[in-house]
């Protein structure tokens, strides 16, 4: 296979993402849910590299395999956290000249079993404060499940918007770490929708960046979008995954939620839009449940379409879903979609425990994607576990990625009163489209 390395993130080469489709699920309404090494001759390492860092001892350079991130065959055994590579960019143009990092590191998934992962680190320029910079832990919206789709392989860490939302943090005085979740980047299929994988990454990913840079501050919080929302709550619960830390909060926006409607309400909707999410879906649940066969479950038709998709990062929709049904992307019987949307529910669902630290819940009141109603339910679930502090945030007329500029202000307010920086100065931005 050829062998890249990940020096340039201009996004050249990569399969152009167009701008993600609405994915209506609830049936009576039409209302949306978003979620979500081989051994070639290495190139000549980047400009810039720092594979040292302030690990304490020399890392390995990143390197890629097409577009999988090359990780140790077998995986030695480490604590999560633990970095196994690191690149340094050098200054990104994208988000206010920040220094980029790109780093492989241990974490685990739903089970338990240690996994490689894929971060990007962004370190403002210039002096660190007194007790150095807070982390800000990035979670990302759906982007796909092909290694293509990684984040940490786009300048733009997968849309604009969230090169914008980046630049906003490192403005504010946060270091940003952002993480692909396991399977994204790095070998494996990607575990989309699965909490625990997705919330053990963004937290073990703050460990490396620190372990990386250990004049990081100890304070940090979890920000994320969509599918990154419900990593941001999955997230909050295991922050005592990351030693000699102290974790601030969760700002989720439009969290991925219900994921036991996800099938039935796609099927209903006969949106094809909406169908590469819900495959996205089982390809996540088959990847942690060995009793979820892909194959055996879609049958031989719908199993090589699925492929084809997963084969590719987002669209909108899919070209080999355009001209397919959902019942024929999606033939399961009703015994079938009960039994996968309660596993889906069981390892996805982001407010069937409580969360014990402020929470900052914010919805666009015009979003298509996510059901404003099920981001009010989540709320009103987390309160009624015990959660001590859940505060909502409706901005009407806001759509699924506009609400990221419209509520900045306000979430970095939140952050601000639970730890972080002052957030004077702020102005809230337009999402930019891509």
């Amino acid at each position: 296979m050829r062998t890249t390395s990940p020096g340039d993130i201009s996004g050249r080469g990569r399969r152009t993402r167009r701008r993600r489709p609405a994915w209506p699920l609830a049936a009576a309404t039409a209302v949306a849910l978003a979620a979500a090494a081989c051994s070639a001759g290495a190139s000549d390492p980047p400009r810039g590299a720092d594979p040292g860092g302030g690990a304490g001892k020399s890392l390995a350079e990143v390197r890629l395999d097409g577009h999988t991130y090359r990780v140790p065959r077998p995986l030695p055994k480490a604590p999560p956290g633990t970095p196994i590579a690191a690149t340094r960019h050098g200054p990104d143009p994208r988000t206010g000249a920040a220094e980029r990092w790109t780093v492989l590191h241990h974490s685990a998934d739903a089970h338990g079993e240690d996994v490689a992962v894929s971060t990007t680190v962004l370190v403002p320029q210039g002096a660190a404060p007194p007790g150095g910079r807070p982390v800000l832990a990035w979670a990302h919206g759906t982007t796909g499940i092909a290694d293509a789709c990684a984040p940490s392989q786009a300048a733009d860490l997968g849309y604009a918007v969230y090169a914008q939302e980046a630049g906003a943090f490192l403005k504010a005085g946060y270091a940003v770490v952002a993480t692909d979740y396991p399977g994204l980047g790095t070998p494996g299929t990607h575990t989309y929708l699965v909490g625990p994988d997705e919330g053990n990454a963004v937290v073990d990913s703050v460990t490396a960046a620190r372990r990386l840079l250990p004049d990081l501050a100890p304070a940090w919080f979890a920000v994320g979008h969509s599918q990154g929302g419900q990593a941001a709550l999955f997230a909050a619960r295991a922050a005592g995954r990351a030693p000699g830390t102290r974790f601030g909060g969760a700002v989720a926006v439009a969290p991925a939620s219900h994921l036991d409607a996800m099938l039935p309400g796609v099927i209903a909707a006969h949106q094809p839009g909406s169908l590469a999410f819900a495959l996205y879906s089982l390809a996540g649940l088959s990847t942690t449940d060995p009793s979820v066969d892909l194959p055996r479950l879609l049958g031989p038709t719908a199993t090589r379409t699925a492929r084809r998709v997963f084969e590719e990062c987002l669209t909108a929709p899919h070209p080999d879903l355009r001209h397919t049904t959902t019942e024929q992307a999606l033939p399961l019987d009703r015994a079938q979609l009960a039994s996968v949307g309660g596993k889906m529910a069981a390892y996805g669902n982001p407010d069937r425990a409580a969360v014990h630290a402020p929470v900052l819940i914010v919805q666009g009141g015009a979003d298509q994607d996510v059901p404003p109603a099920w981001t009010a339910q989540v709320a009103r679930n987390l309160r009624a576990l015990g959660s001590p502090s859940v505060t909502e945030r409706t901005y009407p007329g806001s759509g699924h990625d506009d609400v990221l500029g419209r509520s900045i202000c306000d979430v970095l307010a939140f952050l601000a009163a639970h730890g972080g920086p002052s957030a004077g100065g702020c102005s809230p931005f337009r999402a930019q489209p891509g």
